[in-house]
């Protein structure tokens, strides 16, 4: 019956949208018949009358037009079911409550979709043996939406295996432009260097690493980045310009002649052509995709999408939000923090690739086992940075 009373209530919609309405007026009937407002936004009046009956459009990535301008983004779209697509947005809605209520012995939890065909959404959850009742702090939200519970006993941290690796340097440059997945230098640590990451109101590009990799540093703001080159001196990149401790990402301004590259050092170079939404993110799990990533000391690594939305409460006094859960905790050590996970672009050209995210930390626990970072849409949605 659900399924039925959803599809009907999308006909009912089409029916009242018209095409000459302006975009405002659309988000506002959309809203009204119980869509979210964050995907309305994004979509235009075509895109929801092309949909068939059954489905709804998802605006899955941003994408460059033209690979060499940064600022040429256009939105792709795809068509998804409507059941799937009402079980993932209660599944987000359930989770935010979860995020929001911070209950006691709420470690964290995630939207995991199912296949297209299911129809349906899960949300794990992680929680300390001294957790409070669940189903009090989400209340009847819970209705519809499968809860997947795992009891986390010990989160004591363990130690790294970054001396089995041998950071991946450049042994030169042959231009100024400096490839992601190679290491870089704090004055305190060793991390990965991302590709590079673009602020539309400044017109301005940055390099971009994890900011926990200054851990030391009484403020990471001014501080030195710098590229270790085998062989010879490390260069300065820059300083850090904008430090975000939350979502664990600092830009860094170049300084010099040295500037990020949107080109990832992996074994089959991958040039970024943009970045997935949430519900691209979505859209990667219904269809069992699985995510890349080359860090400067585990190098090249293949894992699994295991959740999106993603709030992580294990580290620090506060919890993280907007985070991607892919892979195995074996595809991250002490070094590979900075890197991104990437997707092949399926419309672009060989080689080009979509970001989902940054791999700041991992699993540490027994009973799970998944790689952690910021998802791209996050820092987009909070600061304007984009891929």
């Amino acid at each position: 019956m659900k399924r039925e009373r959803f599809v009907h209530q999308l006909a009912t919609i089409r029916d009242r949208v018209d095409g000459e309405m302006d975009r405002r007026e659309f988000v506002r009937t959309l809203a009204t018949g119980g869509y979210a407002v964050g995907m309305a936004h994004l979509l235009g009046v075509e895109d929801f009358l092309a949909a068939d009956d059954g489905e709804v459009p998802v605006v899955t990535a941003l994408v460059r037009s033209d690979p060499d301008d940064p600022w040429s983004l256009e939105e792709r779209t795809r068509y998804v079911p409507a059941e799937w697509y009402a079980a993932v947005e209660k599944a987000i809605e359930l989770n935010d409550r979860l995020a929001r209520s911070a209950f006691t012995g709420y470690l964290g939890s995630a939207v995991v979709p199912g296949s297209y065909g299911s129809g349906s959404a899960t949300v794990s959850i992680g929680v300390s043996k001294d957790a409070g009742s669940i189903r009090d702090a989400i209340g009847d939200l819970a209705a519809g939406v499968s809860l997947d519970v795992q009891t986390i006993v010990d989160v004591e941290e363990v130690e790294d295996g970054a001396d089995f690796y041998q950071p991946r340097m450049i042994d030169s440059l042959s231009d100024d432009r400096v490839p992601a997945g190679v290491a870089c230098e704090t004055p305190t640590s060793l991390a990965t260097l991302g590709p590079a990451l673009f602020h539309p109101d400044e017109r301005q590009q940055y390099f971009v690493t994890a900011e926990h990799a200054f851990e030391g540093e009484t403020n990471a703001s001014g501080a030195p980045l710098s590229l270790p080159l085998s062989g010879d001196d490390p260069v300065e990149l820059g300083a850090v310009a904008y430090d975000h401790p939350i979502e664990d990402v600092v830009a860094v301004e170049p300084a010099g002649d040295l500037v990020p590259s949107t080109w990832i050092d992996a074994p089959e170079p991958a040039q970024v052509r943009g970045q997935l939404t949430r519900w691209g993110l979505a859209d990667l799990i219904a269809r069992d995709e699985r995510l890349e990533k080359v860090g400067a000391l585990t190098g090249h690594t293949t894992g699994r999408v295991q959740g999106f939305d993603a709030v992580t409460c294990f580290t620090d006094e506060f919890c993280r939000r907007g985070q991607i859960r892919w892979g195995g905790e074996m595809d991250l050590t002490d070094g590979d923090s900075g890197s991104v996970s990437y997707h092949p672009d399926p419309e672009g050209d060989d080689g080009d690739v979509l970001v989902a995210g940054f791999n700041n930390a991992r699993t540490w626990w027994p009973g799970q086992s998944y790689v952690w970072g910021v998802a791209a849409y996050r820092i987009t949605e909070q600061y304007g940075y984009h891929f």
